[in-house]
Protein backbone atom coordinates (compact mmCIF):
# COMPACT_ATOMS: atom_id res chain seq x y z
CA UNK A 1 0.00 0.00 0.00
CA UNK A 2 0.93 4.04 -0.27
CA UNK A 3 3.13 5.09 2.52
CA UNK A 4 1.87 7.34 5.42
CA UNK A 5 1.52 11.11 4.49
CA UNK A 6 3.95 13.85 5.32
CA UNK A 7 2.88 16.49 7.00
CA UNK A 8 3.29 19.75 4.79
CA UNK A 9 5.93 20.97 6.96
CA UNK A 10 7.91 17.57 6.93
CA UNK A 11 11.43 17.99 4.96
CA UNK A 12 10.66 16.13 1.21
CA UNK A 13 12.85 13.05 1.83
CA UNK A 14 15.92 12.76 -0.16
CA UNK A 15 15.49 11.31 -3.79
CA UNK A 16 17.22 8.02 -3.19
CA UNK A 17 14.43 7.67 -0.50
CA UNK A 18 11.32 8.91 -2.73
CA UNK A 19 8.90 6.36 -4.00
CA UNK A 20 8.90 6.42 -8.18
CA UNK A 21 6.02 6.77 -8.49
CA UNK A 22 5.21 9.29 -5.75
CA UNK A 23 2.22 7.45 -4.01
CA UNK A 24 3.85 3.73 -5.38
CA UNK A 25 2.93 0.73 -3.18
CA UNK A 26 6.36 1.36 -0.70
CA UNK A 27 4.40 -0.26 3.00
CA UNK A 28 3.74 -2.83 4.85
CA UNK A 29 -0.19 -3.43 6.04
CA UNK A 30 0.95 -5.75 8.76
CA UNK A 31 -0.97 -5.35 12.34
CA UNK A 32 0.93 -6.32 15.69
CA UNK A 33 -1.34 -6.66 18.47
CA UNK A 34 0.32 -6.64 22.11
CA UNK A 35 -0.80 -8.28 25.11
CA UNK A 36 -0.33 -8.97 28.65
CA UNK A 37 -0.67 -11.52 30.93
CA UNK A 38 0.36 -11.52 34.67
CA UNK A 39 1.55 -13.82 36.70
CA UNK A 40 -2.12 -13.42 38.86
CA UNK A 41 -3.76 -13.35 35.73
CA UNK A 42 -2.67 -16.88 35.04
CA UNK A 43 -2.95 -17.79 38.23
CA UNK A 44 -6.95 -17.19 38.23
CA UNK A 45 -6.93 -18.24 34.64
CA UNK A 46 -7.85 -15.00 33.01
CA UNK A 47 -7.31 -14.44 29.15
CA UNK A 48 -4.28 -12.55 28.37
CA UNK A 49 -5.63 -8.76 27.94
CA UNK A 50 -4.99 -6.28 25.15
CA UNK A 51 -2.24 -3.61 25.82
CA UNK A 52 -2.46 -1.90 22.29
CA UNK A 53 -2.94 -2.50 18.29
CA UNK A 54 -1.10 -0.89 15.67
CA UNK A 55 0.01 -1.12 12.01
CA UNK A 56 3.30 -0.94 10.09
CA UNK A 57 1.45 1.25 7.63
CA UNK A 58 1.56 3.75 10.48
CA UNK A 59 5.53 4.09 10.06
CA UNK A 60 7.08 6.74 9.20
CA UNK A 61 9.46 5.33 7.44
CA UNK A 62 9.09 2.65 5.07
CA UNK A 63 11.04 -0.76 5.30
CA UNK A 64 12.12 -0.14 1.15
CA UNK A 65 13.06 3.08 2.88
CA UNK A 66 15.18 1.79 5.46
CA UNK A 67 17.12 -0.28 3.60
CA UNK A 68 17.74 2.04 0.97
CA UNK A 69 19.20 3.99 3.67
CA UNK A 70 21.15 1.46 5.32
CA UNK A 71 22.88 0.16 1.93
CA UNK A 72 23.33 3.82 0.64
CA UNK A 73 26.76 3.94 2.67
CA UNK A 74 27.97 0.97 1.91
CA UNK A 75 26.90 -1.07 4.77
CA UNK A 76 25.72 -4.53 3.15
CA UNK A 77 23.22 -6.71 3.58
CA UNK A 78 22.88 -10.13 3.18
CA UNK A 79 19.80 -13.02 2.94
CA UNK A 80 18.86 -13.89 6.71
CA UNK A 81 19.89 -10.02 8.17
CA UNK A 82 16.79 -8.36 10.21
CA UNK A 83 15.76 -5.29 9.71
CA UNK A 84 14.52 -3.62 13.40
CA UNK A 85 11.40 -0.66 12.80
CA UNK A 86 11.77 0.08 16.44
CA UNK A 87 8.15 1.25 17.85
CA UNK A 88 5.24 0.84 15.70
CA UNK A 89 3.04 3.34 16.85
CA UNK A 90 -0.67 4.60 15.08
CA UNK A 91 -2.25 7.53 15.25
CA UNK A 92 -4.60 6.34 17.73
CA UNK A 93 -4.16 6.84 21.65
CA UNK A 94 -5.25 2.32 21.33
CA UNK A 95 -2.13 2.73 18.78
CA UNK A 96 0.59 3.38 21.37
CA UNK A 97 3.67 1.45 20.67
CA UNK A 98 4.92 0.88 24.11
CA UNK A 99 3.81 1.39 27.70
CA UNK A 100 5.33 4.72 28.26
CA UNK A 101 3.19 6.11 25.12
CA UNK A 102 0.23 4.03 26.74
CA UNK A 103 0.08 5.22 30.15
CA UNK A 104 1.36 8.69 29.35
CA UNK A 105 -1.23 11.73 29.65
CA UNK A 106 0.08 14.27 27.87
CA UNK A 107 1.13 17.78 29.62
CA UNK A 108 -0.93 19.94 31.75
CA UNK A 109 -2.10 23.96 31.22
CA UNK A 110 1.59 25.10 32.45
CA UNK A 111 3.26 22.75 30.00
CA UNK A 112 4.53 20.37 33.07
CA UNK A 113 3.59 16.52 32.29
CA UNK A 114 0.54 15.47 34.21
CA UNK A 115 1.25 11.94 36.20
CA UNK A 116 1.07 8.69 34.00
CA UNK A 117 -2.51 6.90 34.25
CA UNK A 118 -1.49 3.17 34.78
CA UNK A 119 -3.31 0.45 32.66
CA UNK A 120 -6.26 -1.37 34.53
CA UNK A 121 -6.29 -4.85 34.29
CA UNK A 122 -9.47 -7.56 34.89
CA UNK A 123 -7.46 -9.01 37.64
CA UNK A 124 -7.57 -5.22 39.25
CA UNK A 125 -3.87 -5.03 38.86
CA UNK A 126 -2.89 -1.79 37.34
CA UNK A 127 0.54 -1.53 35.15
CA UNK A 128 3.15 1.76 34.52
CA UNK A 129 5.98 -0.68 33.73
CA UNK A 130 6.68 -4.82 33.37
CA UNK A 131 6.96 -6.41 36.57
CA UNK A 132 8.77 -9.97 37.35
CA UNK A 133 6.04 -12.77 36.19
CA UNK A 134 4.25 -10.49 33.29
CA UNK A 135 4.06 -12.22 30.15
CA UNK A 136 4.34 -10.11 26.82
CA UNK A 137 2.68 -11.53 23.93
CA UNK A 138 2.71 -10.29 20.26
CA UNK A 139 0.84 -11.01 17.53
CA UNK A 140 1.11 -10.26 13.76
CA UNK A 141 -0.91 -10.55 10.72
CA UNK A 142 -1.67 -9.25 7.16
CA UNK A 143 -4.11 -9.05 4.67
CA UNK A 144 -2.71 -9.55 1.27
CA UNK A 145 -4.57 -7.26 -1.24
CA UNK A 146 -7.61 -6.96 0.90
CA UNK A 147 -9.91 -5.90 -2.09
CA UNK A 148 -9.09 -9.36 -3.75
CA UNK A 149 -10.96 -11.43 -0.51
CA UNK A 150 -7.70 -13.17 0.15
CA UNK A 151 -7.60 -14.66 3.95
CA UNK A 152 -5.89 -12.78 6.29
CA UNK A 153 -1.74 -14.15 6.94
CA UNK A 154 -1.01 -14.98 10.53
CA UNK A 155 2.87 -14.27 11.51
CA UNK A 156 2.28 -16.26 14.75
CA UNK A 157 2.73 -15.17 18.11
CA UNK A 158 5.94 -14.09 20.14
CA UNK A 159 5.65 -14.69 24.24
CA UNK A 160 8.16 -13.56 26.82
CA UNK A 161 7.47 -13.87 30.37
CA UNK A 162 9.67 -11.18 32.97
CA UNK A 163 12.05 -13.49 34.88
CA UNK A 164 13.58 -11.89 38.25
CA UNK A 165 17.00 -10.64 38.39
CA UNK A 166 19.32 -13.15 39.29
Amino acid sequence: MPGPARAPEDPAPLDYLTPAPPNADWALDIAIEALILTAQMRQRGLPPHPLATSNTRDLYWTLPQMIAHHTSGGCPLIPGDLIATGTVSGPGDSERGCLLELTWRGRGPDGSPRPRQPIALPSGEARLFLQDGDEVILRGWATPGRASGLPRLSLGEVRGVIAPAP
